[in-house]
Parts: structure tokens; sequence; C-alpha cells
């Protein structure tokens, strides 16, 4: 099969990124600078010949891939961020105050003691390769861009490496706003790049 190129590129900066609080399932808008750097994402990827454009329902996500000119994107909610349960909207300094043998048990791993009423981060990371594989195979041979979100795309990129999951906040702990990541498909899924600033 023609090998396609996928990239991946976080959306834009919110007011929940400083301080960082847990953002899964809350559906927070881009701030000032997230509209800034969405902007930038949007005149980087102009010139790239993306043959699609797809985001996940958030609208952070749906906002960064809106500034894409020429595309209209494709709403996957499999590319929907991990939802962080009883963390959402607070910061792991909130979180550790109020039950820091739960943060202690989380920060040890993120997977088998994931945040209680949360989504299972392999769950996750299912659920976004899938979404992406199947995009690439609709587009054999292109380029497309994905608008989505932190720790889905570190699960997703632990996956295709066979990183343990529950690594992947001490392998892959930082990923910035716009920030691209780029893989070629199909399996054995190829790391062509992460972190990119855009």
């Amino acid at each position: 099969m023609t090998p396609t190129t996928v990239v991946v590129a976080r959306h834009g900066r919110t007011a929940w990124h400083q301080p960082t609080r847990y953002t899964g399932r809350s559906d927070v808008p881009l701030d000032e600078v997230g509209e800034a750097q969405a902007t930038l994402l949007g005149m980087w990827a102009a010139g790239q010949g993306f043959a699609a454009l797809a985001c996940s329902q958030l609208v952070r996500a749906r906002q960064t891939a809106a500034a894409v000119p020429g595309l209209t994107p494709l709403v996957d909610e499999r590319l929907r961020e991990l939802d962080f349960g009883v963390a959402e909207g607070r910061t792991l300094a909130e979180l550790r105050a109020a039950d820091a043998a739960m943060v202690e048990r989380f920060e040890a791993d993120p997977v088998a003691a994931h945040f209680p009423e949360g989504e299972p981060p392999g769950e996750a990371a299912e659920r976004g390769l899938t979404a992406l594989t199947e995009l690439a195979a609709a587009y054999p041979g292109g380029k497309v861009l994905v608008v989505a979100h932190s720790t889905l795309i570190r699960l997703v990129v632990c996956a295709v490496l066979g990183v343990p999951l529950s690594e992947y906040r001490r392998r892959l702990p930082v990923l910035d706003p716009t920030a691209t990541t780029t893989l070629r498909f199909p399996r054995p899924v190829g790391l062509v790049s992460y972190n990119v600033a855009r």
C-alpha cells in the first residue's frame, strides 16, 4: 500500500494552560494566544499540500482546524481528548492537596491508576489510532492534517512505537500547542517527527 503521511497537530492554547488544568472532555475555547497560534498553523498548512483535514468535536480543536484555509474539517469524535474524570478542570497541585495518595498512584502508573471516573487510556489510544488509520487509508499516498489533543497524541505515539502506555508522561513529557507530530501509515506505523513547533 502506498504510504500516507498523517500530520497530527495539537490544538492552540486555552485559558486552562496557565496554570495547567486537566482539560479532557471539558469544552474550553482557545484564548487570544491560542487563536494566534492557530492562525500561524493555518498559514503553514496552506502550503503543505494536504488532501484532507480532520479534528475532534471539542471546540478548541475545531477552532484550530478552522484556521486552515481551503479544507473543510471532518469532525471525528474518536479524536477527542482523554476524559480525566475527577481531575477535569483541576491542576495537579489541587488534586494532590485533595488526595495525595491518588496522585501518587497516578504518577507511578497513569494507565493502571488513571483518575477515577475517567476514560481508560488504553481505550483512548485504540480509538485514536483506529481513527488515524482509517483516515490514512482513505487518502493513500497523500498527506492528511489532523487537529487533536496532547494526551491522545502521546498515547498514540507510544502505541505505534511499542512503548508501554504507562510511560507516556515520562517518555513524552511535553507537547506544545499547535506543535505537529508526523506519522507514516500503514502499519507498522512510522514516527517521522514529534513536537515540531509551527
